[in-house]
């Protein structure tokens, strides 16, 4: 007999009559059911009573049932007034009036309300029931939605335009008024027309629903949102002064200095290069930035990859130690590949980049970059820079050279570093521990004043004719200051070949460390205006590096230490930047020649503390990935430490960064398809790998699950997993092992489509080989809770010719009981 896409039993009702007690025994299966009737929350008080009563009224038990007779069930379900699904006592209609006897609730936490008449093949997210009609937003958008829905091959566009016109006012093309619709098109000005042309569907959305709650929506309301100054700008008073100015200065004075020595011990490039990322990177972040209290400049990982790549092309012979210019040059170069790619992400909106590498990725990578910095700085703090070829070594190779050497250390360098580095971590263990009790401790520049006090020590005490190092003039190797210079030149394709990889790794590890810092400072802003989002994120940390590459800058992102200095010292708006940028820019015009005594050692402390804040959180994840038994994680961190440490920067970079993508890949194309058990007693199914002896299963059928979207990167597998269920039942099966699963049960083949919310060509391709493999061998093959025949995935199983392969729409039901159902009945049939 033809098959019937098969509907759930209704409840016996309580009518009583021979006419009515004939036509509910016609309706009963010839084949008795295994399959118990479903019941609702509201039907029953427990599942054991549930459970007794379908006993008490179902018949002997087979492990399938041909499907109910629709025609018959209809009517009876007419007849008897009800539903489906939901309460079986009545529920007033929202049309009617409501009277003093009306309850507010119809029944305490009642979860079987009916969404729509019929079955719901929603699944778990059902639909809500329908809003009453009315002027409302909700009529707007019930008018827009129906009027799109009737037109199935439409495109998604005319959703939001008939949600525009509803919220306009409008009601379709015939609403206009008469005369009007012609002499608005042809007095219509061209900056509407550029206006229009310019606007996404979004922001035409937006202005919409913004006109019907009577809210005004002009250009400058979206453009404030990208250009964030123009939120802050015109709501900043002298309130915020204060605080802003306050926290600048405390910034400039711990920070500054160790911009000078990023830029001189870790770069390789002249210190001014790292004061030029005080000055432009921040200006321009206040002005764009979606975090207003985050302070933008140099970090030691960026600076120290700027140096090795420096160091690369010093090595491939393409210029000297002392060659300032090209370095500079070089520096620039990297700087600004890094913000254009970071510009450019933020414009494609791939904010999300920050959860590409993963977290022992970065741990073991920054950790390695930590002890990179340590041994770099121990040669310029033990007096060992005069050693030849010691600055081009690997990290094991620099060991190797200071422990040889360690009878050449001088004396004075190697106390002056060893006391300050003491001293500064000394005041930053106290400022920790006390700066809860007293929060004036963050004021304290410590750090400032170790490299003053040592400077006046250098100078009065003549330091540098006993052979400590100083940091000398400061001056632009072009000898100009501030020369603007182009980074993307013809001339500069070698460096910016050269670079690229690196630029890459800076933008990726800036933009996360950026992110986190924002994440972790937002909330506490003073202007409500201003949303944190990555995506423009992306675009003004692009920018600022963009602009400042073009005078050479070092590569700037937000850091959390600076950030969080500045928001303790009262910095609240990005005014605080502005004027750290100011205090940068007269050090620049007044104070270099100031800079002069600098002690080299004293800013080589300075640095190997950050090198300590990036080595003291490994051991903390280290124990946590131990105590959880994550041993890939651990391996992960080992190799990239120990191919950084004994090899270079560039090669632990290359790997890590290549073994997080080889994780992203094969976590995504790996298919999570799952074979589904019944859970005795009920209609519901579960994995039947993770819950195999409390499951049963039903003969002749394998029910397959597939939780995920259908794409090219999770469909190259599909057949053979497939193919290991049928044999084993499992897919953890070793497919050395003999068949053990019967051939005759997998007679019927029931896919559980719930999850495939959207298919591509390539996932379709291996979906219909795989249905024509299954027909060609006599194999049934049903679909159940899948996506709707007019939705993207329907319109693909349709033309595709999956549907007509399975046998027509009837093989598509609403769930896996309406499919076992059915698979009885076409045995029963054939």
């Amino acid at each position: 007999m033809p098959s019937t896409r098969p509907t759930k039993l209704p409840t016996p009702s309580t009518e009583t009559g021979s006419t009515a007690q004939r036509e509910r025994d016609s309706h009963v299966p010839v084949h008795p059911s295994g399959l118990r009737q479903s019941f609702t929350a509201a039907s029953y008080d427990s599942l054991d009573e549930a459970a007794s009563q379908q006993g008490k009224n179902s018949p002997p038990l087979s492990p399938r049932s041909p499907p109910a007779n629709t025609e018959n069930d209809v009517d009876v379900r007419a007849r008897s007034n009800l539903t489906f699904a939901g309460p079986s006592f009545h529920m007033p209609s929202i049309h009617e009036a409501a009277t003093e006897s009306t309850s507010l609730l119809g029944r305490p936490l009642d979860f079987g309300e009916q969404a729509h008449e019929g079955p719901c093949n929603h699944g778990t997210f059902s639909p809500r029931p329908g809003s009453p009609t009315g002027s409302g937003l909700g009529g707007v958008f019930d008018d827009a939605f129906s009027a799109s829905h009737t037109d199935t091959e439409s495109d998604s566009g005319s959703v939001g335009r008939s949600l525009i016109d509803g919220v306009a006012g409008g009601s379709g093309s015939g609403a206009s008024q008469p005369g009007r619709d012609g002499k608005n098109k042809r007095t219509k000005s061209w900056k509407r027309q550029l206006s229009s042309g310019i606007k996404s569907k979004k922001m035409s959305t937006s202005s919409a629903l913004a006109r019907q709650h009577g809210v005004k929506a002009s250009a400058l309301t979206f453009l404030s949102y990208y250009v964030p100054v123009l939120v802050w700008a015109p709501e900043y008073n002298w309130s915020y002064f204060k605080g802003d100015f306050v926290a600048a200065l405390t910034v400039a004075g711990m920070y500054v200095p160790m911009a000078l020595s990023l830029a001189a011990n870790l770069a390789h490039v002249p210190p001014i290069h790292g004061l030029y990322s005080f000055v432009f990177n921040p200006l321009i972040y206040a002005l764009l930035g979606s975090c207003p209290s985050m302070i933008v400049g140099p970090e030691a990982a960026g600076s120290l990859l700027v140096g090795t790549v420096i160091k690369a092309s010093v090595d491939l012979g393409r210029g000297g130690d002392d060659d300032n210019v090209l370095h500079g040059t070089i520096c620039g170069v990297i700087a600004g590949t890094a913000g254009a790619m970071v510009l450019l992400a933020g414009v494609a909106r791939l904010g999300f980049l920050d959860s590409v590498l993963s977290r022992p990725f970065l741990r073991g990578f920054i950790s390695a970059i930590g002890v990179v910095i340590a041994v770099d700085q121990l040669i310029p703090e033990l007096g060992l820079s005069h050693i030849p070829g010691i600055g081009h070594a690997s990290s094991v190779d620099k060991m190797r050279l200071i422990l040889t050497n360690l009878d050449k250390v001088h004396g004075l360098t190697f106390a002056v570093a060893g006391t300050s580095f003491l001293v500064i971590m000394v005041c930053r263990e106290v400022k920790r521990r006390l700066q809860a009790r007293y929060p004036g401790m963050a004021y304290v520049p410590d750090r400032f004043l170790v490299v003053v006090f040592s400077a006046i020590l250098a100078y009065y005490f003549e330091w540098d004719k006993a052979g400590v190092a100083v940091l000398g003039k400061v001056e632009a190797a072009s000898g100009h200051l501030f020369t603007f210079r182009w980074p993307f030149q013809p001339s500069h394709i070698t460096y910016i070949r050269d670079a690229m990889g690196t630029s890459f790794l800076i933008a990726l590890l800036g933009f996360f460390e950026s992110s986190v810092a924002a994440k972790s400072l937002g909330g506490r802003e003073a202007f409500a205006g201003i949303q944190l989002s990555p995506n423009r994120e992306l675009v003004a940390l692009g920018t600022a590096n963009l602009i400042g590459s073009c005078f050479m800058s070092l590569p700037a992102f937000g850091g959390y230490g600076r950030s969080k200095v500045n928001q303790a010292t009262g910095g609240k708006t990005p005014m605080a930047s502005i004027m750290l940028a100011f205090f940068t820019l007269i050090c620049i015009l007044f104070l270099l020649p100031w800079f002069y005594y600098l002690p080299k050692p004293v800013l080589s402390s300075l640095i190997s503390v950050v090198a300590w804040s990036l080595i003291e959180e490994c051991p903390h994840d280290i124990l946590f990935f131990l105590r959880i038994r994550a041993w890939e994680e651990l391996g992960l961190m080992l190799i990239i430490l120990l191919a950084t440490i004994f090899y270079s920067l560039t090669l632990g970079m290359a790997i890590g960064v290549g073994l997080s993508l080889l994780q992203v890949i094969r976590h995504a194309t790996r298919p999570r398809i799952q074979i589904l058990g019944r859970i005795p007693g009920t209609n519901r199914f579960e994995n039947a790998e993770a819950n195999s002896d409390r499951l049963e299963f039903i003969e002749g059928c394998l029910i397959v699950k597939i939780p995920e979207p259908l794409t090219f990167a999770n469909t190259g597998e599909l057949k053979s997993r497939l193919r290991r269920l049928e044999l084993y039942g499992t897919s953890l099966a070793h497919p050395a092992l003999p068949r053990l699963r019967r051939e005759d049960s997998n007679k019927n083949i029931i896919f559980d489509i719930h999850g495939v919310t959207s298919l591509d060509g390539s996932g379709t391709q291996v979906l219909e080989e795989i249905v024509r493999g299954y027909t060609a061998r006599g194999v049934r093959v049903f679909f159940s809770r899948g996506p709707g025949p007019n939705s993207k995935v329907g319109r693909l199983l349709r033309r595709s010719g999956i549907v007509d392969l399975v046998g027509g729409e009837d093989h598509f039901v609403d769930d896996v009981h309406d499919a076992l159902k059915l698979t009885e009945a076409e045995e029963v049939a054939a």
